[in-house]
């Protein structure tokens, strides 16, 4: 289902199972992040890096628990890529902001052609528009900020196969759920990661009923398809 470019689709700001950001320590953490300031970038700025840096990556930190919902990525103080931009997007829409999830394909090994999905957000801001951030986590090699208008991504890609997918999705896709959802622990997802190819996300964007953008390669504006 596509949006209408002239405004933003409600869907962008909803509270949902998985975006609970009605949670009762979801919503006060979104206001302690919020502080005193009313402006829009200050507070998405706030909220990024926190989830960046206070909750830890699963695979960095050789974490077990495997997490989904917002709340529970709190929680547990940890996630996947995914689970970390569930909880950015909830803090972000506590605080009244337009927040969606992103997605590339990227290689899982350099040795054997394995790609897996890795999991973003795109956030509304009054002065730039659409801008995507990146939480997964800082570590050696990947330095991911928050500098609009310029994208300061956790990964490029570059190498063959891999994709920057533009679409920017009001929830996240229903196969990462269902990953995070049905796998036992963290390490039994690594050896199972999901993944999409173009054509796979074409069909998508024809199928799926939940509301997306896409962003313009040339700039944070969007158009529609």
């Amino acid at each position: 289902m596509k949006t209408n470019t002239m405004e933003i689709s409600p869907e962008f700001l909803a509270a949902s199972e998985i975006i609970d950001y009605n949670d009762p320590e979801v919503r006060v953490l979104a206001q302690e992040i919020r502080g005193a300031h009313a402006d829009d970038s200050i507070i998405a700025r706030r909220c990024f890096a926190w989830v960046r840096d206070q909750i830890q990556h699963s695979l960095d930190y050789h974490r077990e628990e495997l997490t989904c919902l917002a709340s529970n990525v709190l929680a547990q103080r940890t996630g996947y890529c995914y689970a970390k931009s569930h909880l950015l997007a909830a803090l972000l829409r506590a605080n009244g902001i337009p927040t969606g999830f992103c997605y590339q394909r990227l290689i899982v090994s350099e040795d054997e052609p394995q790609y897996c999905l890795h999991g973003m957000n795109a956030v509304y801001l009054k002065e730039h528009g659409w801008y995507r951030i990146d939480a997964r986590g800082n570590r050696s090699g990947i330095n991911a900020q928050f500098s609009p208008p310029v994208e300061k991504l956790a990964f490029s890609t570059s190498n063959p196969g891999e994709v920057d997918f533009r679409e920017v999705w009001a929830q996240p896709l229903p196969m990462i759920v269902e990953a995070l959802q049905h796998h036992r622990n963290a390490q039994s997802l690594a050896e199972h990661l999901p993944d999409l190819s173009t054509s796979e996300m074409n069909v998508l964007q024809v199928e799926s009923a939940i509301p997306f953008m896409i962003l313009n390669c040339q700039s944070t504006t969007l158009r529609v398809f």
